[in-house]
């Protein structure tokens, strides 16, 4: 089954579409920082003619360990990115956890995202659906791509015509993932577009011992195989200074290099498009 394009927001996701990017912290920390993040990340996806959604969390749910800074919570997180859509222009999306969670965050996020841990969970997917915005589903790392048309099934029986995988690695024994990339055609085949989440893809869970580990340099050839394969979107958190992020820190690419990797990114795309349409 060939994809169909999904709206998000302004945009439309799809294989012949320009590049859906999303992109951010990994969790709110300020609103300066965040419109800060916002404004320098749409500079450059207006530079680049990509489309551009501005992510960022509420509440990291799932982190390692009880002691670990979550977020603002749902009502100063959700002002947050309202200000960051009203300064910067930019359409938004956070991930919910809770069903109660859902009908809030879609009154101020185009899309919504649904993490991976969480991507069997009905009422969940049945709420995000009914907010009637576009909704990215991450594959669970213990799930396999054609698992996910469970997922699929569940929001479009619930209403949600925009649809979006993400693939974001599988578990590989304790402490780490690695990438199938069979799982972007394979995920494409189930009729919606598929999302690469490049930096969650690296992630060493627990690899810290109290906290997520990463390898910050595999970032960039995961993300250039997903291009090859056409992925029409890309996930890739960022921030001015990783290292200092009280989340996912090992993980984020440095927002001063953003702009390279998106650049060798799309060339990467563009080549691959090109080559497609002389064949």
């Amino acid at each position: 089954m060939h994809n169909y394009p999904a709206r998000v927001g302004p945009y439309l996701c799809g294989s012949a579409q320009p590049l859906l990017w999303i992109a951010g912290p990994c969790v709110l920390e300020s609103e300066e920082q965040a419109i800060e993040i916002a404004e320098e990340l749409r500079r450059i996806a207006d530079l680049l003619s990509v489309q551009l959604v501005f992510k960022a969390s509420f509440d990291k749910a799932n982190r390692t360990s009880s002691d670990a800074y979550r977020g603002p919570g749902l009502k100063e997180g959700l002002r947050i990115l309202a200000e960051v859509s009203r300064t910067t222009g930019l359409p938004v999306t956070t991930d919910i956890h809770e069903s109660s969670q859902a009908a809030a965050a879609g009154e101020v996020c185009d899309l919504l995202q649904i993490p991976a841990f969480l991507a069997r969970q009905t009422d969940l997917l049945v709420a995000a659906a009914r907010t009637g915005k576009a909704v990215n589903a991450k594959k669970a790392q213990f799930m396999s791509p054609a698992d996910m048309r469970h997922v699929v099934t569940k929001l479009t029986d619930a209403g949600c015509q925009n649809v979006l995988l993400c693939e974001r690695g599988t578990f590989f024994g304790y402490g780490r993932l690695v990438n199938d990339m069979r799982a972007i055609p394979e995920m494409q085949e189930l009729g919606v577009p598929v999302v690469f989440d490049a930096t969650h893809s690296v992630q060493e869970p627990g690899g810290l011992g109290g906290s997520t580990g990463g390898k910050r340099a595999m970032v960039e050839p995961l993300a250039k195989a997903a291009m090859a394969l056409g992925a029409e979107g890309l996930f890739c958190e960022t921030h001015p200074e990783p290292d200092g992020s009280p989340s996912d820190g090992p993980n984020m690419i440095p927002l001063g290099e953003i702009e390279g990797l998106m650049r060798r990114l799309l060339a990467i795309r563009q080549a691959t498009t090109d080559l497609a349409e002389t064949l």
